[in-house]
């Protein structure tokens, strides 16, 4: 049953089947600990239970036809909590990579990961980077682990490399255009996100995507993320179907 704050952040009425869907989805997937604190259980419990709901949306959401699937796993703000947590969910990377690579690779899923690869563990670097090489050539949905990620940080580097071009007189500080700014942030090649969903009920980006969430539509569950099951994408997908998407623009009804 839907609490009053997901009603009221997705007020747009819910049809039987959605108009259409969306080629790119991204989620915020919060409310791990939480969902085990709730139950007396450990927070690394919840970040177990909210590996398997993610295996369950990525299979799901190719199944509906998403073309890409963002998932905000690990950002910079997250170095921060406790060593224990922190070595926890490193070593749940690495059996989620190392248990789902290979079906991923059968499914002909691509894996692309964005973030700052500086001063990453050489393990967990290899570990990603062989998983975008094993996947490179395959042509189906596109999955962008964004791990050791914080959007001001992309933007602050984005800024960092068109600097260095104008110092290098490549370009002219007047000829910078959004198109330049864009091809220099980790998702350069990836179209913006049609629908960023986060769940547990929090109603913030937490500095996940800034630029690319520019004209991207919203959906906020209350749900917990191991919670978040295939029927809970199915109404995300649904309300984004019923959602009238005008880029700053009006419809030829309003006309």
């Amino acid at each position: 049953m839907s609490s009053n704050l997901e009603r009221q952040a997705n007020a747009e009425p819910v049809s039987a089947a959605p108009s259409h869907v969306p080629n790119h989805v991204a989620f915020i997937m919060d409310g791990n600990g939480r969902w085990a604190s709730s139950r007396g259980l450990p927070r690394t419990e919840g970040h177990r239970q909210g590996l398997e709901a993610l295996r369950k949306i990525i299979r799901h959401a190719a199944l509906r036809g998403v073309g890409i699937v963002t998932i905000y796993s690990f950002s910079t703000e997250n170095w921060s909590r406790p060593e224990p947590e922190v070595r926890f969910l490193m070593g749940l990377l690495r059996r989620f990579v190392q248990r789902d690579l290979s079906e991923l690779h059968r499914e002909n899923i691509r894996i692309r990961i964005i973030g700052e690869r500086d001063n990453l563990d050489a393990g967990i670097l290899k570990l990603l980077l062989d998983a975008e090489e094993l996947t490179r050539n395959n042509t189906g949905m596109e999955l962008v682990v964004a791990f050791n990620y914080g959007a001001r940080q992309e933007l602050t580097s984005a800024v960092k490399k068109l600097c260095e071009k104008v110092a290098r007189g490549e370009i002219e500080p007047s000829a910078i255009t959004e198109a330049h700014i864009s091809a220099e942030l980790d998702t350069a090649g990836l179209p913006d996100p049609d629908l960023i969903v986060r769940t547990s009920g929090e109603l913030r980006l937490s500095n996940f995507l800034l630029w690319q969430a520019a004209y991207t539509e919203f959906y906020f569950s209350d749900l917990m993320w191991p919670d978040f099951d295939e029927a809970a994408l199915d109404q995300a997908l649904e309300c984004f179907g019923n959602r009238d998407r005008r880029y700053g623009g009006v419809t030829a009804q309003a006309l």
